[in-house]
C-alpha cells in the first residue's frame, strides 16, 4: 500500500514539475490574419532566427556557417488567430536544442508553408506542397503566408515570443514571350488523373536567330534541366547594367562583382547567338517540378 503511494506521488511529482518547466523554457506564439484565409490551413510552420538583418530571415537559411536557426512544425486545421507554440519539443536546425539559443538580440520571422491534400489514383490521400512555380522552394512560394521580421531581445526571462503573419507571398507573373524566348505549358492527362487535379508540364525554349514558326526548316534540339526558373536564364539582348566593380560579396564564388560578371556573360551569349557563323538550334529547359520532389519527372 505504501509502495502504491509512493509511486502515485512521485509520478504527480513529476507531472507538476515537467509541466512547470516547458512553461518555463522560451516558446514562440504564432497567429495569422483571418484575412488571409477563408478556411484552416496545414503545413509547416517555421519560425526562423537570425543575429542579422542583412536580408529577410527567411532569406537566410543556408547549410554555411553563416545560416540563420529554422525550427519547424507540422500544423493541421489551423484557425486563423488561434495561437500555435513553437518550441524546445520541436526540430531545429543547426543548434541541437533551443536552449542553446543564447541570450541576446535577434531579426525573427515565422511563415507557414501550405501543404494540400491529394487522393491520389493509387488510393492513397497524401499532405504535400503544391509547387506555385517556383521550384519547390518554401521561402518564396506563392500562397505561403509569413510574418513581417522583427528584432526581439532575449533575456533568461524571456518565454514567449509573438508573431502574426500577415502577409502572402504573391503568385508568379508569368514572363510574356520575346524574339527568342517562348514559354510552352500543357496539361498532362496521365499526371492530371494521378494526382486527382490539373497537372502541368512547362518549359522555356530558346528558338535560333531567323526561326520562322511557320516555316518547314528543322533543327536539332538540345534538352537540358534548369531548376525551374520561370524563363530562360543566361541570355541577354541588353548589354550590362550592373556596375562592374562592387563590393558585394558572393559567398559561393568569392568574388565581388558578380552580378555585372553574370550579365555579361548573359549578354556574350546572345551577341553568339544571333551571329552568323553560330550553330542553329532549338534549346529547350523543361519545368517539371511537382509536390513529392522538384525534379521526379526527369528522364
Amino acid at each position: 500500500m505504501n509502495t502504491c503511494i509512493r509511486l502515485t506521488t512521485s509520478l504527480f511529482l513529476f507531472l507538476i514539475f515537467a509541466s512547470c518547466s516547458s512553461s518555463n523554457e522560451l516558446q514562440f506564439e504564432v497567429t495569422y490574419d483571418a484575412s488571409l484565409a477563408s478556411s484552416a490551413f496545414d503545413g509547416r510552420l517555421l519560425v526562423l532566427v537570425s543575429s542579422s538583418d542583412r536580408s529577410e530571415p527567411r532569406f537566410q537559411i543556408n547549410d554555411n556557417d553563416d545560416t540563420g536557426i529554422v525550427i519547424g512544425k507540422d500544423v493541421s486545421n489551423w484557425e486563423a488567430e488561434t495561437p500555435e507554440l513553437v518550441g524546445g519539443n520541436e526540430a531545429i536546425y543547426p543548434l541541437e536544442n533551443l536552449k542553446e539559443l543564447k541570450a541576446g538580440r535577434y531579426y525573427v520571422q515565422a511563415l507557414l508553408h501550405k501543404y494540400d491534400t491529394f487522393e491520389l489514383a493509387n488510393g492513397h490521400s497524401v499532405q504535400l506542397p503544391m509547387d506555385q512555380g517556383e521550384g519547390q522552394h518554401w521561402n518564396t512560394s506563392p500562397k505561403n503566408i509569413y510574418s513581417a521580421p522583427q528584432w526581439i531581445e532575449i533575456t533568461a526571462n524571456t518565454k514567449k515570443v509573438q508573431l502574426h503573419l500577415s502577409e502572402e507571398i504573391p503568385p508568379i507573373t508569368p514572363v510574356a514571350d520575346s524574339e527568342y524566348i517562348k514559354h510552352i505549358r500543357i496539361q498532362s492527362e496521365m499526371l492530371t488523373a494521378f494526382w486527382g487535379r490539373p497537372m502541368y508540364l512547362q518549359a522555356n525554349v530558346l528558338v535560333p536567330h531567323g526561326f520562322d514558326k511557320d516555316a518547314a526548316t528543322q533543327y536539332p534540339l538540345m534538352v537540358f534541366h534548369g531548376h525551374f526558373p520561370k524563363t530562360f536564364g543566361g541570355f541577354r539582348p541588353e548589354p550590362p547594367t550592373a556596375p562592374e566593380n562592387d563590393d558585394v560579396y558572393n559567398a559561393r564564388f568569392g568574388i565581388t562583382g558578380y552580378e555585372y560578371i553574370q550579365q555579361k556573360e548573359a549578354h556574350d551569349f546572345y551577341q553568339q547567338w544571333v551571329s552568323d557563323d553560330f550553330p542553329r538550334f532549338i534549346a529547350v529547359e523543361i519545368q517539371h517540378q511537382n509536390p513529392y520532389y522538384d525534379d521526379s519527372y526527369a528522364v
